[in-house]
């Protein structure tokens, strides 16, 4: 009885594999799924795309919490790597020189596209979360540092699109509207290495102020 207990169980287990094999999807599809979802959350949002050549034109990204135009809610799409991005509130610091590095502090919520639930945020935590930026040039690196949610969760890396952000922000010192206010959405490749293996699509909303001593 014990051995054809282990054979149909082993059975069964085999089923399982194959069924499973069946059902993988290629790393096509999954990209044709996770592009699914972002038109899905693009649709359901009412966002207006813009090109980045109109971007650049003011650097303003329409919206109903700032405006100035409140009727719009407009991301701008940089179509080389698929993140839509939306600036909420520039700050009111200065932009980043070149060879400089800056230590900064995020507020954030990290939300899975597919279903709008919160994957992971640092709202109502004592402490936000610190990383810090280093320009040489025109090219932007970063780290999270030490402690953090992000940092302890996902490593750290800093996804690629915080860092596109760092060319058009102003954070100043303080929380509040001195602070830079971001929202992102951002496909597989440009979020955290979680996302990029499991291949889903992420929406940011961030609010990054420098933090003390800094000019």
């Amino acid at each position: 009885m014990k051995k054809l207990v282990y054979i149909l169980s082993g059975l069964m287990a085999m089923s399982f594999v194959l069924v499973s094999c069946d059902d993988e999807e290629t790393y096509a599809e999954q990209k044709e799924r996770e592009a699914k979802y972002i038109n899905q959350w693009i649709s359901n949002h009412d966002i207006d795309v813009i090109t980045m050549a109109d971007f650049l034109k003011d650097t303003i990204t329409n919206n109903p919490e700032t405006g100035p135009d409140t009727t719009r809610n407009e991301y701008v799409l940089f179509s080389d790597n698929g993140v839509y991005m939306q600036i909420v509130r520039r700050g009111d610091g200065r932009l980043m020189g070149t060879d400089e590095t800056w230590y900064l502090n995020a507020r954030y919520e990290e939300i899975y596209v597919q279903t709008g639930d919160t994957m992971t945020m640092n709202r109502y935590e004592n402490e936000p979360d610190q990383f810090y930026v280093k320009r040489t040039g025109g090219n932007y690196t970063a780290s999270f540092r030490s402690s953090g949610i992000m940092v302890r969760k996902y490593g750290n890396s800093v996804p690629s699109s915080w860092i596109m952000m760092m060319p058009y922000i102003k954070p100043g010192i303080l929380n509040g509207s001195s602070a830079a206010k971001v929202r992102l959405i951002v496909p597989h490749n440009q979020g955290t290495q979680t996302a990029a293996a499991s291949v889903y699509p992420t929406f940011y909303e961030i609010i990054i102020s420098k933090q003390k001593n800094q000019f």
